[in-house]
């Protein structure tokens, strides 16, 4: 890992390091707002549709694993955009930014690309969200708190 480090660092800088950066915190922004926003809706939905109580483990379960699948969704592109940036060589530019990376993603492959490894990002987020949510509504509860 070192060496790899010195390498970066002599080839690209310090700014090697954050390659990928504005892509990386925008991907944060929406997968966060994703979660949480289509947790709390499909938390009423499943309420209205099965009849359980907000406070179940079953609501929550059934929640997060639709809110697992809706930030796929959103976060897809973001993924592909940041991977892009990444990975592109520091020695032949490929893409000026995540707006440019965008463009040249739909223009040269079409906008479905976005998408490319939508299996692979939902079977990780789905367990993980799923996960994480159920544990923090258990850790609100027992600390005395609602559930959301």
């Amino acid at each position: 890992i070192v060496g790899t480090a010195k390498e970066l660092l002599s080839k690209q800088g310090l700014a090697g390091f954050y390659r990928g950066i504005d892509s990386n915190i925008m991907r944060a922004m929406v997968l966060n707002g994703t979660k949480m926003a289509c947790y709390d809706q499909a938390k009423g939905v499943v309420m209205s549709v099965t009849g359980l109580d907000r406070t179940h483990i079953l609501t929550s379960f059934l929640s997060a694993a639709s809110a697992g699948f809706f930030m796929t969704c959103t976060v897809s592109p973001f993924d592909m955009i940041r991977t892009r940036l990444m990975n592109q060589p520091a020695d032949a530019k490929i893409y000026n930014n995540a707006a440019d990376c965008f463009v040249k993603i739909c223009r040269q492959e079409g906008p479905l690309t976005l998408w490319r490894g939508f299996m692979p990002i939902w079977s990780r987020f789905a367990p993980t969200t799923t996960l994480q949510l159920i544990i923090f509504e258990q850790l609100r509860s027992a600390m005395g708190m609602k559930a959301l």
